[in-house]
């Protein structure tokens, strides 16, 4: 019995604890609904992962030390950008929004 209650305590806090992005008014600080913000936030992942890419190819040999140099000054000059992006629109929409 006992066991019967600790797995229908478990399943309960699961189930809340799954659904509660679903739930109306769920704050969300992962959720993006600016598209703008969106596309930006997804060319910086995207760009993060190719410097992890071409790191990870410089320790299988699959690059020199200069073409990596050369790769990884341009990609992190490239994640610079999207950065700064993504700061411009945050300051935008903070002069933008008078409840701020």
């Amino acid at each position: 019995m006992e066991v019967a209650l600790i797995a229908l305590f478990v399943i309960a806090a699961v189930a809340l604890f799954v659904s509660m992005p679903l739930r109306p008014g769920a704050k969300s600080s992962e959720r993006i609904e600016d598209p703008e913000r969106a596309e930006l936030e997804a060319r910086k992942e995207s760009k993060y992962r190719e410097i992890r890419d071409a790191e990870m190819d410089r320790e299988q040999g699959k690059l020199s030390k200069q073409d990596w140099a050369r790769a990884d000054a341009d990609l992190r000059r490239e994640a610079i950008e999207i950065l700064r992006e993504i700061d411009a629109l945050e300051k935008r929409a903070k002069t933008d929004d008078p409840s701020l």
